[in-house]
């Protein structure tokens, strides 16, 4: 019989346990022991659409979500640092949550529930389970980051584990919080049955190798946080990456993990060298702007951002083509 139910959401049942991964990914396996939410593959932390007025354009998501579920992608993040939702009242990151499930069947909805108070955080990621999400990814508080000590992160991430009716995937990502989840404390998390991985964005392709390496045997996972360095991250033991480049360009970002896990590595590496630029111009250079930007000029809806975020400037747009050439001409 099966043990170890985290959680029934709308669309699945998943379990704390060792399982195989399939190449395909975003799935739950069925493997020797045990059944798991398997992360692997490709995640776009997908954007908010706004109208003009920076209301939710309801009916500009479920336009992209139609594209994007036609892609190999394993699923979605919702509400990442891409999705603006820092700017998002609490009733519209629930309801986001509620209306990207609906859009979607077959795919994995993650969601970013992390609040600045372990209580909301708590909160808002069993609002987030009950409106139909997989699992929670869950940034580090940063606020008082002079006193987000490791005790303090860990506490917090603990009680948020134990108190969620679904999965936890530990976010870190340094440049927007100024923390960097050090590598012990994420391994003394990575211990708790309902901590399954860890999203870090902060590139260091030391610190996702140990990660790997001192979980190996766990059920626990670890997503590149940039396209940048996905295949590097890949080498080294991650299952995929959570990738603000997979929202305009969801075909290459998901061939890049397809290449390496068909051992096409030559192929792969040219592959990777090609998405640097542009991914870095949606992400360190130009930000949700630059990102919502481009997300126009492939067939999707951008808009605009949330004051105080501003639109391009000219000279920025420049910036950005050049990133894109390769894929505009």
């Amino acid at each position: 019989m099966l043990r170890n139910v985290l959680h029934v959401s709308k669309s699945h049942t998943i379990f704390k346990g060792l399982a195989t991964r399939p190449a395909c990914g975003g799935q739950i396996s069925q493997g020797s022991r045990q059944t798991t939410l398997d992360l692997t593959g490709v995640y776009p932390p997908i954007c908010t659409p706004f109208n003009k007025d920076e209301t939710i354009a309801w009916d500009k998501l479920k336009e992209n979500m139609s594209k994007w579920n036609k892609e190999a992608l394993a699923g979605y993040l919702v509400e990442g640092s891409n999705g603006e939702y820092c700017y998002l009242s609490k009733e519209e990151r629930i309801k986001l949550v509620d209306a990207v499930r609906s859009h979607t069947s077959d795919k994995l909805v993650l969601c970013g529930s992390g609040c600045e108070s372990t209580q909301a955080t708590v909160q808002m990621t069993n609002e987030m389970a009950a409106a139909g999400a997989d699992a929670a990814v869950v940034i580090t508080p940063c606020y008082f980051k002079n006193k987000m000590t490791s005790a303090a992160l860990e506490k917090h991430f603990l009680t948020v584990a134990d108190a969620s009716k679904i999965p936890v995937v530990l976010y870190s990502v340094p440049a927007n919080t100024g923390i960097d989840l050090a590598v012990d404390v994420v391994l003394r998390l990575a211990k708790h049955p309902n901590i399954i991985g860890i999203k870090d964005s902060g590139g260091d392709i030391t610190k996702i190798g140990s990660l790997v390496h001192g979980t190996e045997g766990q059920d626990f996972q670890v997503l590149a946080g940039s396209a940048s360095f996905l295949l590097p991250a890949l080498v080294v033991g991650a299952v995929g990456g959570i990738c603000a480049l997979a929202n305009v360009l969801p075909t290459q970002v998901c061939q890049l993990q397809k290449l390496f896990e068909e051992n096409k590595l030559t192929e792969a590496k040219l592959l990777q060298h090609q998405l640097i630029a542009p991914n870095s111009a949606v992400t360190k250079q130009l930000g949700v702007p630059g990102l919502k930007q481009s997300l126009d000029w492939f067939g999707f809806y951008g808009g605009p951002c949330r004051t105080p975020m501003l639109p391009l400037n000219q000279a920025e747009t420049t910036q950005l083509k050049t990133a894109f050439a390769t894929y505009l001409s």
